[in-house]
């Protein structure tokens, strides 16, 4: 069963929220996790492709946007808006509005929202859904 965590942000600037993903989604990198990251749309997905590859100077993150095709290495962060293939769903990142996909095989989910009452409003909803999922989910309020 999936551990959910939900980092609450203080600020509501959409960019601070995908710069704070940037930071874990390295993390996790480093930590030699390959994870998807779940968007709502191919804007967002390319907005993520260009910022890990600028977010900080020195950094590399191996990535690509995934589209349902097989993607070119098992080695790298996956950037999409469909379900995770299977060798990227232990570790998923869900950056969209929407409750993932089939999430038996995911180890762990992580919920980024911003201080936005529409963006906390809908997360709210998806903290419900993984309770009565029976999920354990957890919250880190980011100052």
């Amino acid at each position: 069963m999936a551990e959910v965590s939900f980092y609450i942000l203080s600020s509501a600037l959409i960019q601070d929220k995908y710069l704070f993903a940037c930071k874990l989604i390295e993390k996790a990198y480093r930590n030699g996790q390959f994870c998807y990251i779940l968007t709502d749309n191919n804007e967002q997905s390319q907005l993520l492709d260009d910022l890990l590859w600028t977010f900080r100077a020195g950094s590399f993150i191996p990535h690509e946007i995934y589209n349902g095709l097989t993607p070119n290495s098992d080695n790298v962060v996956l950037i999409g808006t469909v379900k995770a293939p299977e060798q990227s769903q232990s570790l998923l990142f869900n950056l969209s509005s929407k409750y993932p996909e089939d999430i038996l095989k995911t180890k762990r989910i992580l919920e980024i929202l911003d201080n936005c009452e529409v963006t906390k409003a809908a997360g709210r909803n998806r903290y419900r859904q993984y309770q009565q999922a029976g999920l354990s989910v957890t919250t880190h309020n980011i100052s």
